[in-house]
């Protein structure tokens, strides 16, 4: 049962620090200040951040599926 816990835990860790860290690294500031931005933010609006973090986490792990393929423009260069 405790190995079944710590591979919970293990997974949720992983996926709040990707959000986290993606914010961090699009703002330039550092993570930890991230971090206390949402868990402030939190308890301020009564955990209605923690939906938009959800989504959040959701989004960055199937981001791949967003993306648009973008074709390589050829040079003058190539032909």
């Amino acid at each position: 049962m405790r190995r079944i816990i710590q591979k919970i835990l293990f997974f949720f860790e992983m996926q709040s620090y990707g959000v986290c860290e993606w914010w961090a690294r699009k703002l330039g500031i550092r993570t930890t200040k991230v971090r206390l931005g949402f868990i402030y933010f939190s308890f301020v609006t009564l955990g209605s951040p923690l939906l938009i973090y959800l989504i959040m986490a959701w989004l960055l792990e199937h981001k791949h599926y967003f993306t648009l393929s973008a074709k390589r423009k050829r040079s003058i260069w190539e032909l």
